[in-house]
This record gives structure tokens, C-alpha cells and sequence, in this order.
């Protein structure tokens, strides 16, 4: 015999799936530092970064490296170090990842890299500013709406198990439909309340790339003052290597064959995990430990993309295209930020877009 106060159960599991997704999604739009845009005057490699993600960090890393003679790119894509000290903890972060046999090949440096401390800060200063919103509270924010979901399958069920047990003997134990209906209700008002977020690039985010595109930009910060191209490593910072248009036709051609290949390793991680965890969504099976390092939390995040900002499901370092989608569905992308979608992440709470605390500049 049905009893209704056996509606408490799934009472209590939407209640609780409707509280996280409630804070989940509030957590999202949280800017612990926010300031004012620094309109024209954003650094280099954060610029290349809300741009385009860690692989677009790489790329303008070692351009910057190569105009500067620090580095020697071979027709075959070896990178080999010329002994010049960094400029910063990006450069510092290349050298020690060609390590001490002083030549490595620049696909698995790009991996290496992108996946390295001095990237990964980049993203949460980028975050931390409202311009990026955090790819693992998106992964949460996720989880939190399919277990709402849950909560209201839950729901579902327990209303036609009371239908099927009722035995009619007892007219005043008979469930109460208007119960699970009230819980339904509740639960959708609550998805309503709390949409998916998929962007990597905050609101915020996307009027920074305004305020920088249009014009050709030059830099203010991080650019030896001894190298010139500071206009090229500009264009590349915000468009990626097809929108910077390098007149070292084999290095470009080098780059762009890492990107490829760090695309094609994404793809085939993506399919193994997709194989093994088929109900998984697409965002978290493209980022499994073979795709993104276990500790670089923006390595999924769009990268080498357009400047308006991506969308995408890229993974750490795919592509360098410079197509232009707009912010809404930025984040991890296959062709990165500016194309791709986003918050890919690794399983490791900090791989992407996603794409942290966008809030008070909009999340």
C-alpha cells in the first residue's frame, strides 16, 4: 500500500540537487579581484591567452622567442634553445621544457607547456579579474543540472510506483498527485533559474577583446624592448597564426602541424573515453589524462582561436584558426578559443573555460 509520505525521499533529493545547482551557478559569475578593464594596455601573453587559451600562449611565447633569438626552429619542427635567458616565466617554462638535451620537437613542448604553472597562472589571473569564468565550476555547475534532472526522473518514478501500488482499499492513503506535480514544477523553475553557462570569455571578457581589436595592437607589456614585431606578436596574440601572417613560411608551417597533431591526440582521447564512459558528456570525455595534464586546469580551455573569444571543444593546444565566434560558446574548444567550445578541463579540478569566475563583470 502506497503511503504519501513516501514523496519525502524524492522531496529531499530535489531539494538538495536544486540548492547545488543554485550555488553551483551563483559560484560561476564570482570575481574574488574585480577591476576595470585595462582596455589596450593588457599584457601580451593574457591578451593571447583570453584570446585564444593556453595554445595560443605557446604560440606567441615562441614567436617572441624565435624573433628574439632565442630559439631555432628547423624545417622539421625541432625547437633548440640558443642559450639566451627568458624574458619571463612563460620562456623560463619552454627552456625547461626542452630540458637539458637543449633541442626538442614542438609538438610535445606545446603539450608541455600549455600545461605548465607559468600558462596555467595566466588563466586564473584572467579569472580572477571576472574576463574568464573557471572551466571547473562549469564542470560543476553541469553536474549539478544533471542531477537536478535526476532528482526530477526521481520524481517520475516515484509517482508511478504510488499509482501502480495503490490498491485502492484505503481512499484516504491514496497518493496525492498534485505532490510530484508541485516537485516537477519546482524542479523546472529551478533549470530556468539556473541555465548552462557555456562560455569560456565572460561578458567582460569579450568587451576587453573589443576595446583591443579593430585597430592593429601593439603591446605595452610583454615584449623586450630591444625586438621589434611587436605588431605582429600582437596580431598573433589575438588572431593566431593565420591572422599574423609570419613571413617564416616553415615555422608557421611548424606550428601549425603541432597544433594539428595536439588536435589529433584531443580527437582520439576524446573517442577512447567516449568508448569506455559512452554517457559522459562530450566536455569531460575530451579531456581525459592522455588530452590535458591532471593539474593544468585551463588546458582545455579554446585555444588558438579567433579574438572574439571562441567556442568550442577544444582541448589544450588544438588549432590555430582564426575564425571568430563570439564569447557566448567559448571555452576548450577543437579549434580553440576563437572556435571551439569550451571548459574541456582535465579531471583535476584547476583543464577550462573553464573559464572562471565571471561574474561580477558578468558572468
Amino acid at each position: 500500500m502506497w503511503h504519501n509520505s513516501f514523496f519525502i525521499v524524492p522531496a529531499v533529493l530535489l531539494a538538495a540537487a536544486a540548492l547545488y545547482a543554485a550555488r553551483t551557478r551563483r559560484r560561476i559569475g564570482h570575481v574574488p579581484h574585480a577591476r576595470g578593464l585595462p582596455g589596450r594596455g593588457l599584457p601580451l601573453l593574457d591578451a593571447a591567452f583570453l584570446s585564444g587559451g593556453p595554445g595560443r600562449v605557446f604560440d606567441t611565447a615562441l614567436v617572441r622567442m624565435h624573433l628574439g633569438e632565442q630559439v631555432v626552429i628547423s624545417r622539421s619542427g625541432l625547437v633548440t634553445l640558443v642559450g639566451a635567458r627568458p624574458y619571463d616565466a612563460v620562456d623560463q617554462a619552454v627552456q625547461e621544457a626542452v630540458g637539458p638535451t637543449g633541442s626538442r620537437e614542438i609538438a610535445p613542448l606545446r603539450r608541455t607547456v600549455m600545461r605548465s604553472a607559468a600558462v596555467q597562472e595566466i588563466g586564473d589571473r584572467l579569472a580572477d579579474r571576472g574576463l574568464l569564468r573557471r572551466p571547473e565550476r562549469l564542470r560543476r555547475a553541469r553536474t549539478a543540472r544533471r542531477l537536478l534532472w535526476s532528482a526530477m526522473l526521481v520524481v517520475v518514478a516515484f509517482t508511478v510506483a504510488a499509482e501502480l501500488l495503490d490498491d485502492g482499499a484505503h481512499g484516504h492513503d491514496r497518493p496525492n498527485l498534485w505532490i510530484p506535480g508541485a516537485l516537477l514544477v519546482a524542479g523546472v523553475l529551478t533549470l530556468l533559474a539556473t541555465p548552462s553557462v557555456r562560455g569560456r570569455i565572460t561578458p567582460a571578457g569579450t568587451r576587453q577583446l573589443t576595446l583591443m581589436d579593430g585597430s592593429p595592437w601593439t603591446p605595452h607589456s610583454g615584449v623586450p624592448s630591444r625586438l621589434a614585431g611587436g605588431a605582429l606578436l600582437g596580431a598573433l596574440a589575438l588572431g593566431g597564426l593565420a591572422a599574423a601572417g609570419l613571413d617564416d613560411q616553415e615555422l608557421e608551417a611548424a606550428m601549425l602541424a603541432a597544433a594539428a597533431e595536439e588536435e589529433a591526440v584531443r580527437q582520439a582521447a576524446a573517442s577512447s573515453s567516449s568508448s569506455v564512459f559512452p554517457s559522459s558528456s562530450s566536455s569531460s570525455s575530451s579531456c581525459s589524462s592522455s588530452s590535458c595534464g591532471g593539474s593544468a586546469s585551463w588546458c582545455g580551455s579554446a585555444d588558438s582561436g579567433s579574438s572574439g573569444g571562441g567556442c568550442g571543444s577544444s582541448s589544450c593546444g588544438s588549432g590555430s584558426s582564426s575564425s571568430s565566434c563570439g564569447s557566448s560558446s567559448s571555452s576548450c574548444g577543437s579549434s580553440s578559443s576563437g572556435g571551439s567550445s569550451s571548459s574541456c578541463g582535465s579531471s583535476s579540478s584547476s583543464c577550462g573555460s573553464s573559464c572562471g569566475g565571471g561574474g561580477g563583470c558578468g558572468s
